[in-house]
């Protein structure tokens, strides 16, 4: 098809839903002519990794926005694996709570979890329940659904409210999500992280993975789409300047980096097309907008619908800080981060000796993790505010990077040696934060997000609402934040923008391809069509 004749497709936004929306446009070199715009330096929006000092920490880089996934992330892992990258399995290992009343882990048995025993065999017929009822229980808050089933608040603010939080993103508004999300967590096969346990609410070391280095694989990413055609313009602000049934023209204007920016190592960096700073108008036959639904409602401006701006003006986020440190003894004083007797359950049974045994058994590495009580995720309740948190990770014992040099059945690095992160969330709640107790010699990173907070009026508006603006006007949406904060999300978001495109989509596996046509269903309105092959 000759160039003027090709369909110029702009996609506002860099991330994994920018990128899936253009490789998939990219596939088809002679329909479409594609431009990425991106305000930041870098692509991958949250996907992003940072650099280590090795002979400090046993691993060079560290992924410090998403870290990994189930094994339901299969668009994810089919873009991992294309460019030669593989996600790792890791055997899940969490840490719920600070002392013995509050404690909970799925590696051994806890006198929480015995306690709450009857209420988490509940939980599972309130599961059905809102399965059966759906969507007139479904968009019920969780919160008020527990207190409907009269669930204790023990077991509501120290079990379900902290795993929703951490595995869905979902921070301190947790207790505003609706209930669908918990049982879709548990029950939805295509987007459950774990299977229902109705002894321990979560399975005993689940399989997750840890993702590859997300700067180089989104550098290697970006590479390829150059190597195809697809134009990249960094660190731009861009501006509609006319959106309607016959055209799409943007004014964009790049700007200066900051000396901040400059001297900052960035492996996800990648440069522009160009380095003009003069304002450029542009004519597009389609637009992509890949952001925020936030930042999507401010580039819309005053060219908005009313339906876009009550459907996108339905998301709301909030400030958070990761905060990636090597600060053990600060760790250690909010997370239960080593086996203690004290913690641990009575071992009634065979099962629950085999799990102590594990626990208590001496630090080893092996491919899927380590040999013992050696936790990935944690939470940490305020004691003035019990159903807000803050989460942590003990990267070190997650990301399959560090263990790349051990050899099986060494033991891990010294805690000392660790790296952690430590997540506050909402800025509006900083009052309650003990970042200041972070030794300030051992912070690696700081980064600031701004995070979907998925309450229930995001599911009233957001959700239903979406198949409604998108392809009008020639504007269609992309990210998470259309369905729930997922990387895996984000990626099949992108990719059914381009799919109504024109372009074809790639079945490379069925549950994948079932989880992409109900996604295109939901927030499109479209069924998809199975080329004939």
């Amino acid at each position: 098809m000759p160039e003027h004749m090709k369909k110029r497709v702009a996609v506002i936004g860099a991330g994994a839903a920018g990128m899936s929306c253009a490789v998939t446009l990219a596939n088809h070199p002679d329909k479409f002519d594609i431009t990425i715009f991106e305000t930041a330096q870098h692509v991958g929006g949250q996907a992003t990794a940072i650099d280590l000092d090795k002979s400090k920490y046993d691993a060079s880089w560290l992924n410090d926005g998403v870290q990994g996934g189930s094994g339901i992330f299969r668009h994810t892992f089919n873009f991992f694996r294309h460019y030669g990258y593989e996600p790792q399995e890791v055997k899940l290992q969490i840490s719920f709570g600070k002392g013995r009343e509050n404690f909970w882990t799925n590696v051994f048995p806890s006198p929480l979890v015995d306690s709450c025993s009857a209420e988490i065999k509940k939980l599972g017929r309130v599961l059905k329940w809102i399965k059966y009822s759906l969507p007139l229980t479904g968009i019920l808050p969780v919160q008020l659904v527990l207190r409907l089933c009269r669930f204790s608040t023990d077991f509501s603010n120290k079990m379900v409210l902290p795993l929703l939080a951490l595995f869905l993103g979902t921070g301190n508004q947790t207790p505003n999500v609706p209930s669908a999300l918990l049982e879709r967590l548990f029950d939805d096969p295509n987007m459950s992280l774990w299977d229902y346990d109705p002894d321990t609410l979560l399975p005993n070391l689940p399989t997750m993975y840890t993702f590859p280095n997300l700067g180089a694989f989104y550098r290697d990413w970006a590479e390829d789409l150059r190597s195809k055609g697809v134009k990249f313009k960094m660190h731009c602000e861009v501006e509609i300047v006319q959106r309607d049934k016959k055209k799409v023209v943007l004014r964009t204007r790049r700007n200066k980096l900051d000396e901040h920016s400059r001297s900052k190592s960035n492996v996800t960096r990648i440069l522009s097309e160009t380095d003009s700073a003069e304002d450029v108008e542009e004519e597009f036959d389609e637009l992509v907008l890949c952001t925020q639904a936030e930042d999507t409602l401010k580039l819309l401006g005053r060219h908005a619908t009313w339906k876009e701006r009550w459907v996108l003006g339905g998301a709301k986020y909030y400030n958070d800080i990761t905060v990636t440190h090597s600060d053990s003894k600060y760790f250690q004083s909010i997370f239960e981060s080593k086996y203690r007797d004290e913690l641990c359950a009575e071992p009634t049974s065979t099962k629950r000796k085999d799990q102590i045994s594990f626990a208590t058994s001496e630090p080893q590495r092996r491919k899927d993790g380590w040999i013992g009580f050696q936790p990935m995720y944690y939470t940490h309740a305020y004691p003035t505010h019990l159903d807000r948190i803050e989460m942590g990770f003990d990267c070190t014992n997650y990301q399959y990077q560090f263990r790349e040099d051990i050899e099986d059945g060494r033991p891990p690095p010294e805690h000392d040696r660790h790296v952690f992160q430590t997540i506050f969330l909402n800025d509006a709640e900083k009052h309650l934060w003990t970042i200041d107790d972070i030794n300030k010699d051992k912070i690696i990173e700081r980064k600031w997000w701004r995070q979907l907070g998925h309450r229930w009026q995001h599911y009233l508006r957001v959700i239903p609402g979406i198949m409604f603006i998108n392809g009008k006007n020639r504007t269609l949406f992309g990210g998470s934040w259309t369905l729930v904060n997922m990387h895996e999300v984000a990626c099949v978001s992108g990719i059914a923008a381009a799919y109504r495109l024109g372009a074809a989509y790639d079945a490379f596996d069925e549950f994948a391809t079932d989880f992409f046509s109900m996604y295109l269903l939901l927030t499109h309105g479209v069924r998809y069509k199975a080329s004939k092959k």
